[in-house]
């Protein structure tokens, strides 16, 4: 398997030990990691949820962007929120980031993520050949 790491420092900097995406198979596939509301240049958490939701598909946006590809090419997203009642909130915001055909989507209501946030989002990209 071949594996790259990829880094942008138009997302937020990694706060463990993870990289912000892996792209495998010859570079047809990318695995996001979670992406938080954070800023990437104040590594500070965007206020309230719908700024968080905002914030978090830009951070997916750039790290899509940093592996040549867009939020278009996301097959598979998952969305983690501490309140499951502001699940419509992020389909609401989505559409103004991702047209259809949608990707699959799973929605998990935690206890608790990184920093204090509200919402997290990872996903998988399928880059066209």
């Amino acid at each position: 398997m071949n594996k790259k790491t990829i880094q942008t420092a138009d997302a937020p900097q990694a706060i463990g030990t993870y990289s912000q995406a892996i792209r495998v198979s010859g570079g047809d596939t990318v695995y996001v990691s979670g992406q938080i509301g954070l800023d990437p240049s104040t590594m500070e958490m965007a206020a309230g949820i719908e700024e968080q939701i905002h914030r978090v598909f830009l951070n997916l946006k750039a790290v899509a962007a940093a592996s040549s590809g867009s939020l278009s090419d996301i097959v598979k997203l998952n969305v983690y929120l501490i309140d499951l009642a502001h699940f419509q909130k992020v389909n609401e915001i989505m559409a103004g980031y991702i047209d259809a055909p949608y990707p699959a989507r799973a929605a998990i209501g935690v206890a608790a993520l990184p920093r204090g946030a509200q919402v997290e989002m990872d996903a998988v990209l399928v880059l066209p050949g």
